[in-house]
């Protein structure tokens, strides 16, 4: 047999090579990028104007999460982690400040608002207070977060803050 036979004879015979099936990249659905408006150092204000604070959110864990380091014009401090599991296709958020106060949110994003609820304690010895804290873009580049609290399981909202955040130059830790 001619070498050249030999080896048309060897390659038939030896199996397809097949395509490695690609490993999928973590948290690379869109779902993840919901939030992603957010992500900035800003400068907040209330609805008169007045400055409340300034507040950093950053991508972190290769896109998987959101951490926000908040810092009040009064001295307050805060920090929060955000997540999308898609396990409950919904978005939690853990926020924890120095006063103590830790708080649980979940929720979706919805007609481009995030829309995150939870509950504390009454500071009033009452039943716990639901909290409802939603996140909207504005046409401006600008976000609008308005925080409600209910008292009444959600049949009443009442304003706790209204801010906008405007970006500012990222300032190096």
């Amino acid at each position: 047999m001619r070498i050249d036979t030999l080896i048309a004879v060897v390659f038939a015979a030896a199996p397809a090579a097949v395509a490695p099936t690609p490993t999928p990249i973590p948290c690379s659905a869109a779902e993840h990028r919901q939030f992603d408006f957010w992500v900035g150092t800003w400068e907040v204000r209330g609805p008169k104007g007045k400055i409340a604070g300034t507040n950093r959110i950053e991508s972190i864990l290769e896109g998987c999460g959101l951490h926000e380091r908040w810092s009040g014009a009064g001295g307050t401090k805060g920090e929060s982690f955000n997540t999308y599991d898609p396990a409950d296709r919904r978005w939690h958020q853990l926020w924890i400040d120095d006063s103590g106060t830790v708080l649980h949110l979940a929720g979706v994003f919805k007609d481009g608002r995030m829309i995150l609820e939870g509950t504390l304690p009454s500071t009033k010895g009452g039943p716990p207070v639901r909290q409802r804290i939603t996140w909207e873009r504005q046409a401006d580049a600008r976000v609008r977060q308005l925080w409600e609290a209910s008292e009444d399981e959600g049949a009443t909202w009442a304003v706790a803050f209204d801010g906008f955040y405007s970006r500012v130059a990222a300032v190096a830790p």
